[in-house]
C-alpha cells in the first residue's frame, strides 16, 4: 500500500468554519495514523469570492490548533505549487482539459447567459428536481468550434457526461451510491475568465499530487460521479473519499455563519480555548469505541480511526463545548490560564487588585473566559443588592441576625491588620467559637455584605483578602446601614 497522503485545501475566502475545520483535522488525523503526510493547498480559482487577509487566517488557523502541514506554499515537497492560481498561470489546467476535448470527453461551450438561462427544469426519475446543460454545444462541428474560436467568442469546457444508465462510487462511509447519469451536468471543466473550476482543479492537482484519501463534506457526495468520470477519462486511479456527515445548529439546520459560533475565530472570541475547539470538533461526527471524550491531539492520532465515522448528521451543541473548555480550563496550567484570563480580567476590573489571586478563585468555575466578567465584577464596584439575599434556610440566617453579626464582627475586623485569607478566617472562626454558631451563620452574612452576591468565586475571607482592609470594612458598613434601614 503506497504512502498516506491527505490535503486540506480550503479557499481564502474569510473566518475558517466549523465545518472546514473538521475536515483539516479528519485529514490530518486519517494521515498521521498512519504515518503519512498532511498537506495545505489554497484553492484560490474563484476569484472573486477571494477575500484580503483570509490566507493569514488559514495559515493561523492551522498553527493554533497543531494541525502543522508537511506540505504546503511554505513548504515544498516537490509537487508544488500549492497555490491553485499559481498552478493555473503555468496553463496547467487548460492543457489537460484540452486533452479531454481532443479525446471527445469533454467540449467546448458557446452559450451566453440569456440562452443557459432558458434551459427549463425537469423532474428526474428519483423524482428530483434538475436543469442540465442540454449538450447543445457537443453537435457543433470542428469548424464551427475553430471559427468561435478564432473570432475570440467567449466559451468555457465542459465535462462529456453520459446522459443515460447509472453511475456508482464508492465512499468508505457511505458505501456505494448509483446516481442516475441523467441527474449529472456537463459540469464546466475551464471557465471563460480561464480558471479552471473547484472540481476541476481538484481532480487534476489530487492525482498530481499523489493524493491517496479525500477527505470532504458530505455536500460534494453529489458530486463524486462527475469526479470519477474524470479519473475514468485520464486513466487515473480513483483516491479513496471520506465524507464527512452534515454538521448542523441544535435546530438540526445547517450551522450557518449567523449561528454566532459557526467558525473557529467566532469560538476563540467567544472565550474558548483551541485544544478544547479541536477535541469537540474531532467528536462532530467520530466516535471511539470506548467512548472517551477528553483528548489532546496526540491522543487523537493514534485513536482516530475514520470507518467509525457516523453517517447522520452531527449537533453543533454549545451547551456540551462550554462543558468541554471548563475541563481543559480547570486541568490548565495556572500560569497558562492566567496569561489568558489577564485581558479579560483587566476588562472588568480597573482597580488595583491582585489579579493572580482573583483567577485562582475563578478558574474552576468558569467555562470560557468571557464568564470571568460576570464571577469578578463585583470587585470594581459593589453592586446594589436586596437584603433578602442575607436569608438563607441552611445556614439559618435572615436579616436580624445577619445584622448582629456584621454587628458583632465589624470590631474584630477593624481591629485585625492582617487581612490574609487564613487570618481572616481564624479571627471569624473565634467569633464562631464564641457564639456556638455553625461558620456557615456567620460567613454568609459577611460574604453577602462584600460581594453583594449570591454566588461569588471564593468565600468571604478569599473575597476579603483581595479587597484589602479598607474596602472590606467600607462594605459591611454598607451591609449594617442597608439591614438598619
Amino acid at each position: 500500500m503506497s504512502k498516506v497522503r491527505t490535503r486540506f485545501a480550503p479557499s481564502p475566502t474569510g473566518r475558517m468554519h466549523v465545518g472546514n475545520l473538521r475536515t483539516a483535522l479528519y485529514a490530518y488525523l486519517i494521515a498521521k495514523h498512519e504515518g503519512g503526510d498532511f498537506m495545505l493547498r489554497i484553492e484560490d480559482t474563484d476569484q472573486e469570492r477571494f477575500v484580503d487577509g483570509a490566507l493569514e487566517i488559514i495559515y493561523r488557523t492551522l498553527e493554533k490548533t497543531g494541525l502543522i502541514h508537511d506540505e504546503g506554499p511554505d513548504k515544498d515537497g516537490g509537487v508544488g505549487p500549492y497555490v491553485q492560481s499559481e498552478r493555473n498561470a503555468s496553463g496547467l489546467y487548460m492543457e489537460y482539459a484540452e486533452r479531454l476535448v481532443e479525446q471527445g470527453d469533454a467540449y467546448y461551450c458557446f452559450c451566453d447567459k440569456e440562452r443557459l438561462d432558458s434551459l427549463k427544469s425537469k423532474v428526474s426519475e428519483s423524482g428530483t428536481e434538475i436543469i442540465t446543460y442540454d449538450k447543445h454545444c457537443l453537435n457543433l462541428s470542428r469548424e464551427e468550434v475553430e471559427a468561435n474560436l478564432a473570432s475570440g467568442k467567449p466559451y468555457v469546457i465542459r465535462i462529456n457526461m453520459p446522459a443515460e444508465g447509472t453511475t456508482t462510487f464508492h465512499d468508505d462511509i457511505y458505501g456505494d451510491i448509483t446516481v442516475p447519469n441523467e441527474e449529472l451536468d456537463d459540469m464546466i471543466l475551464m471557465k471563460s475568465d480561464g480558471y479552471p473550476t473547484y472540481n476541476f482543479a481538484n481532480v487534476i492537482d489530487d492525482h498530481l499530487m499523489g493524493i491517496t484519501h479525500v477527505v470532504r463534506g458530505n455536500e460534494y457526495l453529489s458530486s463524486a460521479p462527475k469526479y470519477n468520470r474524470l479519473y475514468e477519462a485520464f486513466g487515473w486511479d480513483v483516491p479513496t473519499y471520506v465524507h464527512c456527515p452534515l454538521i448542523t445548529d441544535e435546530n438540526h439546520k445547517k450551522l450557518s455563519k449567523r449561528c454566532g459560533h459557526s467558525s473557529y475565530e467566532d469560538l476563540l472570541e467567544q472565550g474558548f480555548v483551541s485544544e478544547a475547539i479541536v477535541n469537540y470538533v474531532a467528536l462532530l461526527g467520530w466516535c471511539p469505541e470506548d467512548n472517551q471524550e477528553i483528548f489532546s491531539l496526540e491522543e487523537l492520532v493514534k485513536a482516530f480511526d475514520y470507518r467509525h465515522m457516523s453517517k447522520s448528521p452531527a449537533v453543533f451543541d454549545i451547551v456540551k463545548l462550554k462543558w468541554m473548555n471548563g475541563e481543559y480550563l480547570k486541568a490548565m496550567d495556572f500560569d497558562r490560564f492566567f496569561e489568558m484570563a489577564e485581558p479579560y480580567m483587566k476588562e472588568a476590573i480597573t482597580k488595583d487588585y491582585d489579579l493572580k489571586k482573583m483567577a485562582a478563585l475563578v478558574k474552576t468555575r468558569i467555562e470560557v473566559f468571557t464568564d470571568i466578567r460576570e464571577q469578578i465584577d463585583f470587585f470594581e464596584e459593589l453592586p446594589e443588592y436586596d437584603t433578602a439575599m442575607y436569608c438563607h434556610k441552611k445556614m439559618k440566617t435572615n436579616e436580624a441576625n445577619s445584622l448582629e453579626v456584621l454587628t458583632d464582627i465589624l470590631p474584630v475586623l477593624e481591629a485585625q491588620d492582617d487581612y490574609s485569607n487564613d487570618a481572616l478566617f481564624g479571627a471569624l472562626k473565634g467569633y464562631v467559637d464564641e457564639k456556638g454558631c455553625k461558620v456557615g451563620y456567620v460567613m454568609w452574612p459577611v460574604r453577602t455584605a462584600v460581594s453583594g452576591k449570591q454566588n461569588t468565586p471564593g468565600g468571604a475571607t478569599e473575597i476579603m483578602e483581595i479587597l484589602g482592609k479598607e474596602e472590606s470594612l467600607k462594605r459591611i458598613r454598607r451591609g449594617i446601614e442597608l439591614l438598619s434601614r
